[in-house]
């Protein structure tokens, strides 16, 4: 008997199945969340190129939205026409002891994790860990004077 205790075949396998799924989930989540930083990094530079374009005299908010929506598709979001624009142009910053007036642009972009999600709504099912997170950018740049 003492000899079959001793025996150790199979004892990999075991090891390999109980520390894989632990790897792949932790694999996935390091390339979710790069997906979503970069998502973030887009729809943050789609704020600023809108602001930019809205900065300029006799720009409208069709313009600006129009490049905003240009560059979130540059930036190969799928959902670039759900992605929400809020376009302001009478904003009052300060600048120091002066006040001016400025452009603001607000991106909201509905961004879902492809593994993560469904995952998360197998564990907690009937949850909101399922629906997609709404990820927003502003940006404001002092209006040029007229």
């Amino acid at each position: 008997m003492k000899p079959r205790l001793k025996d150790e075949r199979g004892a990999a396998i075991l090891e390999t199945a109980l520390v894989l799924p632990l790897l792949l989930l932790v694999s996935v989540g390091i390339f979710e969340f790069g997906r979503a930083y970069q998502t973030w990094q887009v729809i943050t530079n789609a704020a600023r190129e809108g602001a930019r374009v809205a900065v300029l005299p006799n720009s409208t908010t069709g313009d600006v939205t129009s490049r905003v929506r240009a560059y979130l598709e540059g930036g190969q979001l799928s959902e670039a026409d759900t992605a929400g624009i809020a376009v302001n142009k009478n904003v009052t910053i300060s600048i120091g002891a002066t006040n001016a007036t400025a452009s603001q642009v607000t991106v909201s972009y509905p961004f879902t994790f492809v593994m993560l999600q469904p995952v998360a709504n197998l564990v907690v099912s009937g949850s909101a860990l399922g629906t997609p997170i709404t990820m927003t950018a502003q940006a404001e740049m002092r209006n040029e004077a007229q």
